[in-house]
């Protein structure tokens, strides 16, 4: 039985610990849909379309990742997507104590289970934040975001 996964967030950039997660998470799900959020009360750097843009260039060979937007509540995307499971990332005890709060109400909601892969040591400081802030002082973030192949 083919496992449908559903990793989400704003992705303002995606950054190489977000490839990484989908990366190693191609080995426990047929299919990962990368659903990118669009959140009204929240200011991004790139557009909706840049965002989409930029993962859909870094998946283009890789057919088990399909890449979306939504704008409802992501436990009522993926119950629309018909997913097995969440995927999400934890890079310390900051992002799990919100991530585990956040998987009880999703499954209280939905009994959709959620996954948790924790991030490789090297990319455990990488965030969208810290990316965002370089950008604005101009520092060399190749780094730091997945090359396109």
């Amino acid at each position: 039985m083919k496992k449908k996964a559903l990793f989400s967030g704003t992705f303002d950039p995606f950054t190489i610990g977000h490839y990484a997660l989908v990366k190693r998470a191609l080995c426990v799900a047929d299919e990962i849909i990368i659903a990118v959020g669009i959140n009204s009360g929240k200011k991004t750097f790139f557009s909706l379309e840049e965002r989409m843009e930029n993962i859909k260039n870094i998946y283009v060979k890789e057919k088990r990742v399909k890449i979306k937007s939504y704008d409802t509540l992501t436990i009522d995307f993926a119950k629309k997507s018909g997913v097995d499971f969440i995927l999400r990332g934890i890079r310390n005890i900051s992002d799990f104590e919100y991530e585990k709060n956040m998987a009880d109400i999703n499954y209280k909601l939905s009994g959709i289970e959620t996954v948790f892969l924790f991030s490789e040591p090297e990319y455990g400081y990488v965030s969208s934040s810290l990316v965002r802030e370089l950008i604005n002082h101009k520092k060399d973030i190749s780094n730091l975001i997945p090359t396109i192949k």
